[in-house]
């Protein structure tokens, strides 16, 4: 496979281990605010936007530990082409 093509699987993959990684946090706060707060409380509504910072938060921040180490170990860098391209040089002048 050509490494557009790598970088292709590897994008979707990153993406859908993302968002799973965001559900599993989600149903983890959400069945902790469950077990723990009364449902008679008035802070339910702030549990559940604290629900949702922690599982988008804890899932970039466990998304990114995981890449790091899938790059160290997998030495995705020579197997993946880059999205972006060097820059352009600046155009010159013409006087």
């Amino acid at each position: 496979m050509s490494k557009k093509s790598n970088t292709l699987w590897f994008m979707l993959a990153a993406t859908v281990l993302n968002i799973l990684l965001m559900m599993i946090l989600f149903i983890v706060c959400f069945i902790l605010i469950t077990r723990f707060v009364d449902p008679n409380s008035s802070l339910i509504p702030l549990w559940l936007g604290l629900t949702f910072v922690v599982s988008i938060g804890g899932s970039f921040f466990a998304y990114s530990k995981i890449i790091k180490w899938m790059n160290k170990k997998f030495n995705l860098e020579q197997n993946l082409s880059p999205l972006w391209g060097g820059r352009r040089p600046p155009k010159r002048k013409q006087e």
